[in-house]
């Protein structure tokens, strides 16, 4: 029972697929109601059917979290909604520049920035605001091995870099308001989004000898971790990044 999210409000962002698909199903499997956003409805739509099916309520926003006036509407309407959110999943990212360190450009950099640490800072912010007046909840932030280790994507790293940083200190300065706030960092995941590096034979392999399992990981094997962090079995952890990448961090 401890790990039972029965009775509590989620809101998960970056959901419409990959690791936040499979975390907004797991979660409505250990007894979460939803609320979920990316940018596109009809493809939230489609994961909100699939929670439904299992007996929860499921609210689906289309919001850009990297823009603070829908940062401030989502809020909004998850409460309205559900008068509450007791857990925030903060799963949005982006990574649209492959580019060595040498070459990375103003306009990448903005890009990834602004949406994997900026809105994910304020999103928190708005939400965690929330939270104190109802006692307390929990924020779990996606943040990668990459920000622990560099990899190939530079930008990307930096800012998963910063999202661990960002962890540690929102964990620091609210656990007095009864807000925990931890981290989960992914290895290489079999997600559309990583798709140009698992389905690139040469990368894929250059990741497979830094791995000791030597395989992907699946979206779905991201839920326990974020179920964990989410749940009281976990009430004394607070500041924390688990890395579930099958030992690349070892």
């Amino acid at each position: 029972m401890e790990f039972s999210l029965k009775n509590r409000v989620v809101l998960i962002t970056g959901a419409s697929r990959g690791i936040g698909e499979a975390t907004a199903v797991g979660l409505a499997q250990a007894g979460a109601d939803l609320a979920i956003a990316s940018r596109k409805l009809p493809d939230l739509e489609k994961v909100a059917a699939e929670v439904k099916k299992i007996g929860r309520k499921c609210l689906p926003v289309a919001a850009h979290v990297g823009k603070i006036e829908e940062i401030n509407n989502l809020v909004k309407r998850v409460l309205e909604e559900f008068g509450k959110i007791d857990i925030l999943v903060n799963n949005a990212a982006t990574n649209p520049s492959m580019a060595p360190a040498i070459d990375i450009d103003e306009r990448a950099w903005d890009s990834i920035m602004n949406l994997n640490l900026k809105g994910l800072f304020f999103l928190s912010q708005a939400v965690a605001k929330t939270m104190i007046e109802k006692g307390g909840g929990k924020i779990i932030n996606v943040a990668s091995v990459a920000g622990i280790t560099p990899d190939i994507l530079p930008i990307y790293s930096i800012s998963k870099a910063g999202v661990i940083m960002a962890t540690k200190v929102m964990a620091q300065q609210w656990a007095p308001y009864n807000i925990r706030v931890n981290a989960i960092a992914p290895g290489l995941t079999k997600t559309r989004f990583s798709e140009a590096l698992w389905k690139n034979e040469q990368i894929l392999q250059m990741a497979m000898t830094r791995t000791p399992m030597a395989r992907p990981a699946d979206p779905g094997e991201m839920v326990g971790g974020i179920i964990y962090l989410a749940s009281d079995a976990s009430s004394y952890v607070t500041g924390q990044v688990i890395a579930i990448d099958g030992g690349v961090t070892i």
